[in-house]
């Protein structure tokens, strides 16, 4: 994760706890906040303000790629979720009408004869649907 120094304010303070008059005077902490995502560290686990500075750098890298990570994964879980559908009733893809001998295509619209279908002449059908995802991808694009 790339951070940029102009999106993260550094100031430092005194430590607190057990150490006597060091942590009364030194500043060794410090309190990085990160502007965009507003996430704030304090840090005062080592001795010094710079080994705090790349704990706290270290923190915060960490986090931020949590949140990366998260914004992507629910990214993917949307698009699959998108593709599956809910698995409802009324999401009928295709339908076998054997009396009628035709075979529905319900995303399409179209009608298609049940004999090919079986025979495994599907070219029509395969057709169509690359002809739809192609006009939902320039919509898409165009948006």
């Amino acid at each position: 994760v790339k951070i940029d120094e102009k999106d993260i304010d550094i100031s430092t303070a005194r430590s607190g706890g057990a150490g006597g008059q060091n942590v009364n005077k030194v500043e060794t902490a410090i309190d990085l906040m990160h502007k965009p995502t507003g996430i704030r560290i304090f840090c005062s686990e080592q001795r010094t303000q710079l080994k705090n500075r790349i704990r706290a750098m270290q923190i915060l890298r960490a986090k931020l790629f949590e949140l990366q990570l998260e914004e992507q994964q629910n990214e993917i879980a949307g698009r699959r979720k998108a593709q599956v559908g809910s698995g409802a009733r009324s999401e009928k893809i295709r339908t076998y009408n054997w009396k009628d001998s035709r075979v529905s295509d319900h995303r399409l619209g179209q009608n298609f004869p049940l004999d090919n279908f079986i025979g495994g002449d599907i070219g029509p059908a395969i057709g169509g649907c690359q002809a739809m995802e192609q006009q939902e991808m320039l919509e898409e694009l165009n948006s």
